[in-house]
């Protein structure tokens, strides 16, 4: 059933299409689900996967939610991960090249919540630092990776006091106060250290030009128990840079990207966005394949006419 997969970790296909020329990979936030985040409370509808919406308007793509467990306490049964940021991009990348065996080189383009988008930077990142010649295949998801939309990440603030302050009210959307102390080693790595957060976005910064990115915030305060507060800022979850598309969404922070309908607040902008980056991506992916391949055919040669080169005292050096 829709909204039943908390504990599905890795690829599910939630639709695809007979001849798809583009894959769509949905990642979720703390606490969320493969399936679950991207489904409507009301009418228990996956807009990913629903005939009468997101497959509707984009025919030609393949549609992948991936699941990891982002429990963040053991309330109610659950187990929760050991794992941290690395990690879960690690397992991303490793994840999304297994299921494309065949059609690697395929065009990408993310969907990201909260603090998924975290893992997304930090995934294509690692991606695009493994160019050594036993693990280059892992370098083709930052090849083809064509657009990400995020959904209320929060990508900086203006210090880390409010970095923190973001991070605290996600993790209060499910959890109550007084299990804050929490054992997830993922919230851990976040609220004692939530300047990796900066550091990730760091990292991401330089590499964001070979992206088409949207960026989308809450406009509705979400309802906290204790009082009602947007989760992610306007500036934090869509920050004004060149090249890059901003829009509100008329939703709270767990409601932003679940869309009950084709008239649902946000989803003509954000299917108007997938229809663009879909129709672009497979030139621009292609001609940088055979870019990318051909550097790294130039990277294998130096590497081996250095290795010729060496004197028997460097090689034990």
């Amino acid at each position: 059933m829709p909204g039943s997969d908390q504990e599905l970790c890795g690829i599910k296909e939630l639709y695809s299409a007979p001849s798809a020329d583009i894959d769509i990979v949905a990642v979720h936030g703390l606490n969320g689900g493969a399936q679950k985040t991207w489904t409507s409370d009301k009418n228990k509808i996956c807009w990913l996967s629903d005939n009468a919406l997101l497959p509707k308007y984009l025919p030609n793509a393949r549609v992948l939610a991936w699941g990891y467990n982002a429990n963040v306490t053991s309330a109610h049964g659950r187990n929760t991960s050991s794992d941290r940021i690395l990690q879960h991009a690690q397992t991303l990348i490793a994840d999304l090249h297994a299921d494309r065996e065949g059609a690697s080189l395929r065009p990408l383009i993310f969907l990201c919540h909260s603090l998924g988008g975290i893992i997304v930077k930090r995934a294509l990142a690692y991606s695009q630092s493994r160019t050594a010649a036993k693990i280059a295949h892992l370098h083709t998801i930052f090849t083809c990776t064509y657009g990400i939309l995020f959904f209320g990440t929060p990508h900086h603030g203006s210090g880390k006091a409010d970095l923190l302050s973001s991070l605290q009210k996600i993790v209060s959307l499910t959890v109550p106060r007084k299990l804050l102390q929490t054992e997830s080693s993922l919230v851990r790595a976040l609220m004692e250290d939530s300047e990796i957060l900066q550091e990730i976005t760091d990292h991401f910064v330089p590499l964001m030009p070979n992206f088409r990115i949207f960026f989308f915030w809450e406009q509705e305060r979400t309802d906290l128990k204790y009082t009602k507060d947007y989760i992610v800022g306007e500036a934090s979850a869509a920050p004004t840079l060149d090249d890059t598309e901003r829009a509100g969404i008329a939703a709270d922070h767990r409601n932003i990207c679940k869309f009950e309908s084709k008239d649902s607040p946000g989803f003509r902008v954000v299917v108007a966005a997938l229809t663009r980056y879909s129709g672009d991506a497979p030139k621009v992916i292609g001609a940088r394949v055979a870019r990318v391949e051909r550097a790294l055919r130039e990277q294998r040669l130096h590497e081996a006419q250095e290795t010729l080169h060496k004197t028997p005292l460097e090689e034990y050096c």
